[in-house]
């Protein structure tokens, strides 16, 4: 079953724009230079119930714009969007029950007043039966372990504190769909690695489905198995992660510790020399000859561990971008 159907997705943005000085500020008010932005041009996905889906591409290529077309916040200016069975635009009051949706870069908890007083306003305005609320915001404070931050006024909470009260907020009412843009931004790794933890949970326990956008690769290897890339408002990639490695011509990188000294000169000669500090080396090599250059250094080199890995994930997009004529 699919909780997302986009197809042939457009949104275009009025703007004026206006040369410096005083005589050009006089000029604009009777004769403006209008121009448009083609934010998004012609996407089309569908998300199964359950996905936790990466949206991924460089700043201003449509991911927020997309985002909040789906979420209803914004009209679209062509095109056709199913969410849920409803079509978001509508903003029918059945379908926000059904949904939620957490930016990084903004808040909905009242930062003057205790979370538990935000969160009892999110009870009334969902409708949320007074049982299953307390048994909804003792599971989610346990897990996230704040259930000792509750009556503390938002503004003294740390970041990292603050955004696991964001997310309490944003799955009080149960949602099926849970949009998250940039939700680790800002925070420290091990509120990052908290975070993650947590919606990995919620997903093996709740079935609920995910659309992540985040510019932290980390997070994306450990919670999306697929991923949409966006570029210039138009989709470019839609399959599993390890299929963009692959697709992006096949690399592997070996992993070398040796008892001996290791030099560059001499690595060079299996591949492409990622980093070389003296006992440890990483090299680029072709997904072809991956065994026949393991072959060689297990037999030239005094190999005290080695492994084989794919490239980071930032890599394959990069190669992506410069690919299609654009550097992230």
């Amino acid at each position: 079953m699919n909780v997302i159907e986009v197809e042939g997705l457009s949104k275009t943005f009025k703007f004026y724009r206006k040369p410096q000085g005083l005589s050009a500020s006089f000029k604009n008010l009777w004769q403006r230079q209008v121009e448009y932005k083609e934010a998004v041009k012609d996407v089309s996905f569908s998300i199964e119930q359950g996905q936790v889906v990466a949206f991924l591409g460089a700043n201003g290529a449509g991911k927020t714009t997309t985002m909040k077309m789906l979420s209803g916040i914004l009209h679209p200016t062509h095109g056709k969007i199913k969410v849920l069975g409803h079509t978001p635009s509508e903003r029918e009051e059945q379908f926000k029950k059904r949904f939620s949706i957490l930016m990084g870069q903004k808040q909905q908890l009242w930062p003057d007043l205790p979370a538990i007083d935000s969160f009892s306003l999110c009870q009334r305005i969902y409708d949320i039966p007074t049982p299953l609320f307390k048994q909804r915001l003792a599971r989610l404070s346990e897990v996230l372990n704040v259930s000792h931050l509750l009556d503390i006024q938002v503004r003294r909470l740390s970041l990292g504190e603050r955004m696991k009260m964001e997310l309490i907020a944003a799955l009080l009412h149960g949602p099926e769909l849970l949009f998250l843009d940039e939700p680790t931004i800002g925070l420290d790794f091990l509120s990052q690695r908290a975070v993650m933890r947590f919606l990995q949970q919620l997903v093996r326990e709740d079935n609920i489905t995910i659309l992540l956008t985040s510019h932290n690769m980390a997070d994306i290897s450990a919670l999306c198995e697929r991923v949409l890339v966006i570029q210039n408002g138009q989709l470019v990639f839609d399959d599993r992660i390890t299929q963009l490695q692959n697709t992006l011509g096949g690399l592997r990188r070996i992993h070398i510790e040796s008892e001996s000294p290791l030099h560059s000169e001499f690595l060079g000669r299996y591949g492409k020399v990622i980093n070389n500090d003296v006992h440890c080396a990483e090299l680029e090599v072709g997904d072809d000859v991956v065994n026949q250059v393991l072959q060689h250094l297990l037999k030239d080199i005094a190999v005290k561990d080695i492994r084989v890995s794919a490239p980071p994930l930032e890599d394959s997009l990069e190669r992506l971008y410069t690919r299609r004529g654009q550097v992230a």
